[in-house]
């Protein structure tokens, strides 16, 4: 695993979580979405754009919502799950930090892309020690709009203006979304990939809607860069937080 995760930039891990624990946790991710819809808020997380106006419909939807742990006690215990933060471990050490979470519910037929971007840019730390981690809930294929990568793209390093919101000579000159490598998964398989890796997803155009959690992770051992304003949930998953202080845990969000 960490010499693939080293090389290309990502790593599928198969049946992190068991069948019984999966439909426990889709159980949960159903309630939130039902509760999203009740609340009239708006909760399409659609990209919007221009890179990817010409893959999907005009209509593009997908249900979303930062920090499942604010929701479920349940979904709390899956990101505290053992087998998983092994594997975390393994990549950015024993201090385990979590950022957020991001449910994603893409649904059927109209499920909305996303363009080639870098995770870094939202939520930078000092180290680069951020990493994502996809929970799949569901199967993920590509006529689902699973998600792609571009391998070795994280020694590309951080890119300015790689938000995936404007073109980008850098990136977009040489990559494109079709080409990235689709990560096909089924449910209790993790995706792990670091917040340099140029990813993205096509249009969920089956009969299914797609389900995942993702995860934001990083090491103890780091600190987010100060000016950030995306939530933070700074919750130790494991080990011991070393930039903690009086006023930072304090933040409001």
């Amino acid at each position: 695993m960490i010499d693939d995760f080293s090389k290309n930039g990502y790593y599928l891990k198969k049946t992190i979580f068991s069948k019984s624990l999966i439909n426990l946790y889709e159980s949960e991710f159903d309630k939130i979405v039902h509760q999203l819809k009740k609340s009239r808020e708006d909760i399409n997380a659609r990209w919007g754009s221009k890179l990817t106006s010409n893959i999907e419909p005009d209509d593009s939807f997908v249900i979303h919502t930062h920090n499942v742990q604010s929701y479920s006690s349940v979904l709390l215990q899956m990101i505290q799950n053992n087998s998983f933060l092994d594997e975390v471990e393994k990549i950015i050490g024993p201090d385990i930090i979590l950022h957020h979470t991001k449910l994603f519910e893409k649904p059927p037929i109209i499920g909305a892309a996303f363009p080639l971007h870098q995770d870094w840019s939202y939520f930078p730390t000092r180290n680069n020690s951020m990493i994502a981690a996809v929970i799949h809930l569901s199967r993920s294929d590509e006529d689902m709009g699973c998600m792609r990568i571009i391998p070795k793209s994280h020694k590309l390093g951080k890119i300015k203006n790689s938000d995936g919101h404007r073109y980008n000579s850098k990136i977009h000159n040489k990559y494109k979304l079709e080409d990235a490598i689709p990560i096909e998964a089924n449910p209790g398989d993790v995706l792990f990939f670091h917040c340099c890796s140029l990813h993205g997803s096509m249009s969920n155009l089956s009969t299914k809607p797609r389900k995942s959690i993702l995860v934001q992770l990083y090491s103890g051992q780091d600190e987010v860069e100060e000016g950030n304003n995306h939530t933070n949930a700074q919750l130790v998953l494991r080990g011991f937080n070393y930039s903690s202080t009086r006023s930072s845990v304090n933040v409001k969000i």
